[in-house]
């Protein structure tokens, strides 16, 4: 049986084939699926089967996926839930909204659903994983990060960040002073296979500088190039 057998997926889609497709993909590859076709009972399934990973379609009936998105990132149970979001809508207005509502990934419709069950894999390895290649643990002034825990405090008091955001946060901590471009960030944090555009590393940099307000000044826009985090007590 394959290591994914138990993990398990809430596919949230209200295409019965493209949903049926999807599940069929996933358990091919060993994960358990359980599934949902409305906004309110996508909800009603994050709270009672505690999935793994949520496939959240972005036109759904009741409520849209990112309303389903909004509310999930909203309860401490689901608050770090990694959410991949399908849309058919190819406008970025669109992408960026559900990355900024805390989205980990998107994918468009048509897709390739071995890419799909690729980006699935990819996602939960970078949740799930357990540095052993550096520091177990960074500190940067009042902040403190913990790989292995999967934890972030601020003044000892936990911050709810996604998967994507954690990761990002972690690449820049390990690199502080370094300026790393957006191409950088996007290849080590969403994976050399990932088709998105670097708007997604602006839009997560501002996530975290909402909900991490001391990197506020400390995250520094390079022009044309990316981002660096200021080392601790540097002006520049």
């Amino acid at each position: 049986m394959p290591a994914a057998s138990h993990k398990k997926i809430l596919i949230v889609e209200d295409e019965k084939d493209i949903l049926q497709l999807v599940k069929l993909y996933l358990e091919k590859e060993g994960f358990r699926t359980v599934t949902a076709s409305t906004g309110r009972e996508a909800l009603t399934q994050a709270a009672a089967e505690k999935p793994n990973l949520v496939v959240l379609d972005l036109m759904l009936p009741e409520l849209d996926g990112l309303e389903v998105c909004k509310r999930l990132r909203s309860q401490p149970d689901t608050a770090t839930l990694p959410i991949i979001m399908l849309t058919a809508k190819a406008e970025e207005s669109d992408t960026v909204v559900g990355l900024e509502l805390g989205a980990d990934d998107y994918v468009t419709k048509p897709f390739s659903p071995k890419a799909l069950v690729a980006r699935v894999k990819a996602l939960l390895r970078r949740f799930e994983r357990q540095a052993d290649d550096g520091p177990a643990r960074f500190a940067y002034d009042d902040l403190t990060m913990d790989l292995a825990r999967h934890e972030v405090l601020l003044k000892g008091k936990e911050v709810a960040l996604t998967a994507k955001e954690f990761g990002l946060l972690e690449h820049l901590l390990k690199h502080q002073g370094r300026v790393l471009t957006r191409d950088v960030l996007l290849n080590a944090v969403w994976g050399y296979d990932y088709f998105g555009t670097t708007r997604t590393v602006d839009v997560h940099v501002r996530r975290l500088k909402q909900k991490l307000p001391l990197l506020d000044e400390a995250i520094v826009s390079v022009k044309s190039l990316g981002y660096k985090l200021k080392e601790p007590g540097r002006t520049r």
